[in-house]
């Protein structure tokens, strides 16, 4: 689709990653207003949005190991409880999220991966993806984001918003897949962060270390070392995709990552 473009939401800029439940409201609908400027100056752009579950999935992920799957679990109960407790505050998050929208005046419409997607091993198997193509098409904002999903190979797993984006470019082929987060973009001496790298491409990460960045809070989709590996396997398999990690904490940084300002880190082929 032309002018496609994909947003996530990291999890650390919409709530308090060291508090348990917490989000960031004010953050939320200032992100929000952002993308309803956006959108109403280029009325062409469509766009996907997803979003991390930040204080919300990850907390009860962590605590019954849902990302592991139900093979694992030493009782199956609780994992079946666990499972349907980080469903029920990763959706709970989405809503706070779904009503910032809606008061900014987007179009937008929630399609849960729980839902749709089957996954084998922890990898997805199967997505139909053809009520986000309508949703797109329609002018709508599909929203997705990190969720749990059934697994025919392990019962149940987690996947993240990252995992979820990677399988749709290669469906979609977006122009471009913006990450907003807390960092400014990808440090390579992180945690000392003197040195912002302006640009990753495969052949940066043969000459040198792999670029890492932890997580300041629970994470059990990985931090910003798999963020990083996520998107240069993505604009590897496919050609003319761009992606950018920068930090949405500023007012007006997304604006200007949707207008092409240089903000944070670009990953690309070359």
């Amino acid at each position: 689709m032309d002018k496609l473009v994909f947003l996530k939401l990291g999890g650390s800029l919409i709530t308090v990653k060291t508090r348990p439940f917490t989000a960031r409201l004010d953050k939320i609908t200032d992100l929000a207003e952002q993308l309803s400027s956006v959108l109403s100056s280029s009325p062409d752009t469509k766009l996907l949005l997803g979003h991390g579950s930040g204080s919300f999935g990850h907390t009860a992920a962590k605590e019954f190991n849902t990302r592991e799957g139900a093979a694992r679990a030493r009782n199956l109960g609780d994992y079946w409880k666990g499972f349907s407790e980080v469903w029920y505050q990763a959706s709970a998050l989405n809503r706070i999220v779904m009503e910032a929208l809606y008061k900014a005046n987007l179009r937008a419409i929630a399609l849960p991966p729980a839902a749709s997607v089957v996954a084998q091993n922890g990898k997805i198997l199967a997505w139909n993806i053809a009520p986000i193509r309508a949703a797109l098409e329609a002018g709508l904002v599909p929203v997705v984001y990190g969720d749990v999903t059934f697994d025919k190979g392990q019962g149940g797993t987690i996947l993240s918003t990252e995992e979820l984006m990677m399988f749709l470019a290669l469906e979609l082929y977006p122009q471009r897949i913006l990450l907003a987060g807390l960092e400014d973009g990808v440090w390579e001496d992180y945690p000392s962060r003197s040195h912002l790298l302006d640009k990753i491409t495969p052949a940066y990460l043969e000459e040198n270390r792999s670029p890492a960045g932890g997580s300041s809070g629970t994470d059990v989709t990985g931090g910003m070392a798999s963020k990083v590996e996520q998107m240069l396997e993505l604009v590897t398999r496919s050609e003319g995709i761009e992606a950018q990690i920068f930090s949405g904490e500023e007012h007006g940084n997304l604006i200007k990552a949707f207008n092409n300002v240089q903000l944070g880190t670009r990953i690309s082929r070359q």
